[in-house]
């Protein structure tokens, strides 16, 4: 078994690294605003018609155009829905949502969180997952994108004010980027399988007699810029652990592949851009020594399975509760971090039911902002804010003002970055403290003691740092739980995107310091040593009084301790 984790792990980093390099090189040119050879006379005509001005903005203008636009799709978004029984597209009549459900939702697909506080199949009418979910899951990954799209260019540039056109940005990630990569995804998830209809739900009888209603609908065009885009929401309830979304091992291997692919890339494109790839292998190199770490504790935790099922004389192998046979222990252990280190929601099994330890490291992962390759975007930002940390904290030590990339960082940059830094861990203990505190949110609780506590902290936590992925147990469907999440969602997302941007602005300006004998390199195993434990001390200070809590007391309570 041990050998067959290695080969998992090992032959998936490779294929990672592979694909995403690639990719990397084209979305450097992106950055750089590189003509696409063959449409630089398309591009024109359509800025023509939307009437964008190939003019390059300041932060607060960039910061100014991704709010609007983001608030214009919560509007639309909490629209459709709300009117979704009035709207074409809907075989089984299903009614509108209600207010705070319809809110909870447009603000989860447009902050590229996608909770789900309802079961998709019984919930959504085929418009709303294609008009209104869809459409948010290209937007609002071209969003994180184009973010981290700005602050690559506030290293790369020289003394310029301006950090790119977000217009621009958000329109060539989308038709260069997202569209062609999610419908080769989709094609190939058809042809695997995964389901793509029109059609009426289809009723019939099983072997046994029982009358069972099979939900259809247009499941792959969801399901490709879902993974692609780290956004996580399924079309049925039990998302990628659903044959008709996730149906073999080939195209579950495809999505924990799709998931990274992005984050991954991005890296590669900040070394390029920068021209000095070391420095986006030195990311790359933080981000999969740690993720590697925790994926050997998720499938040795659930390889040793529950103490208790031990001491009953089973062995590992019963340690099956909450997941899919044909993925097996390996893969869904191995799923469950990829989505958890990504800020995708998606899962192929229930992390409700892993054990104590196999269900902390995910949601650790969540609390430390999914900086462990990421989100489409919001990975390498999150990463990047720890990387200016990290070299504040080596110049402290050496009594040096901190660099990065040659550019000094100041008083302003480290004060953006302390609050960019600090606003999800609040959020997420300050929300966990009121739901525990008020009746409304402890009715929700389906389960006693340090679990349901966990529950809890799980979902505070997928929310403000824009997962979505939840354990069950948690009835989250109520005016309380939608609005604490909404408020958490909104504020996880945008009040972190406005001080990156702010530090964006300000290194854009700045110039280029010479390398001297004191400058620290950023390049090299000590630095990445000193990155990874800068992440995990920030994460240990903020979170593990809460996590003894929660899944701590749970493992101490199985061990009979």
């Amino acid at each position: 078994m041990v050998s067959s984790a290695l080969l998992l792990i090992a032959s998936y980093m490779a294929v990672l690294l592979i694909v995403a390099r690639p990719l990397g090189r084209g979305l450097a040119g992106l950055i750089n605003d590189q003509p696409v050879p063959g449409f630089a006379g398309i591009e024109r005509l359509l800025w023509r018609i939307c009437g964008v001005k190939n003019q390059a903005m300041r932060w607060q203008e960039y910061l100014l155009a991704i709010l609007l636009f983001n608030l214009l799709g919560i509007i639309v978004l909490f629209a459709l829905l709300i009117f979704q029984g009035v709207l074409p597209l809907n075989p089984q009549h299903l009614p509108g949502l209600s207010w705070h459900l319809a809110l909870n939702t447009a603000i989860s697909f447009t902050t590229n969180t996608n909770w789900q506080s309802y079961a998709g199949e019984s919930t959504m009418s085929n418009f709303s997952q294609m008009v209104g979910l869809t459409v948010q899951n290209f937007l609002s990954a071209a969003t994180g994108i184009a973010v981290a799209f700005a602050l690559t260019r506030g290293f790369a540039n020289r003394s310029v004010a301006t950090l790119g056109n977000a217009w621009r940005d958000i329109t060539r990630i989308t038709l260069y980027v997202l569209l062609p990569l999610s419908l080769l995804i989709a094609l190939f998830a058809i042809s695997q399988g995964t389901v793509q209809s029109f059609g009426d739900y289809l009723t019939f009888h099983t072997l046994e007699g029982a009358k069972q209603t099979l939900p259809l609908g247009p499941v792959a065009s969801q399901e490709a810029i879902k993974i692609l885009g780290t956004n996580g929401g399924g079309f049925f309830n039990v998302n990628s652990a659903h044959p008709f979304e996730n149906p073999n091992a080939i195209t579950n291997f495809v999505q924990m592949l799709t998931i990274f692919l992005i984050p991954a890339a991005l890296c590669f494109a900040f070394g390029d851009v920068n021209r000095d790839r070391r420095q986006g292998h030195a990311l790359l190199w933080a981000m999969s020594v740690m993720f590697i770490a925790a994926v050997a504790v998720v499938m040795w935790a659930e390889l040793n399975g529950n103490p208790h099922f031990l001491t009953l004389g089973a062995d590992s192998a019963v340690n099956m509760e909450g997941k899919e046979t044909r993925f097996g222990i390996l893969n869904s252990s191995l799923y469950a971090v990829i989505t958890t280190a990504a800020s995708c929601g998606a899962v192929n099994a229930m992390h409700d039911s892993f054990t104590a330890l196999g269900g902390m490291i995910p949601l650790w992962l969540i609390q430390l902002g999914e900086v462990v390759f990421g989100g489409v975007g919001s990975g390498l930002y999150g990463m990047l804010l720890f990387v200016l940390l990290a070299v504040f904290i080596a110049g402290l030590m050496i009594g040096r003002t901190p660099e990065y990339l040659g550019k000094k960082i100041g008083i302003w940059d480290m004060k953006m970055t302390a609050l960019a830094i600090l606003i999800t861990p609040s959020l997420v203990l300050l929300g966990s403290a009121v739901a525990m505190m008020t009746d409304a949110g402890r009715a929700g609780m389906a389960n006693p003691g340090p679990h349901g506590f966990s529950e809890v902290l799980y979902a505070v936590s997928s929310a403000a740092n824009n997962n979505g992925s939840a354990f069950a147990g948690l009835s989250a469907n109520t005016p309380f739980w939608n609005l604490l999440l909404a408020v958490a969602m909104l504020l996880g997302r945008f009040a972190v995107i406005v001080p990156v941007l702010a530090i964006a602005g300000s290194l854009a300006v700045k110039k280029v310091q010479p390398v001297g004998n004191g400058t620290l390199p950023t390049h090299g195993m000590l630095f990445i040593s000193l990155l990874i434990g800068t992440v995990m001390l920030v994460g240990a200070l903020t979170f593990i009084p809460a996590l003894a809590l929660g899944p701590i007391a749970e493992h101490m309570q199985q061990l009979g301790q």
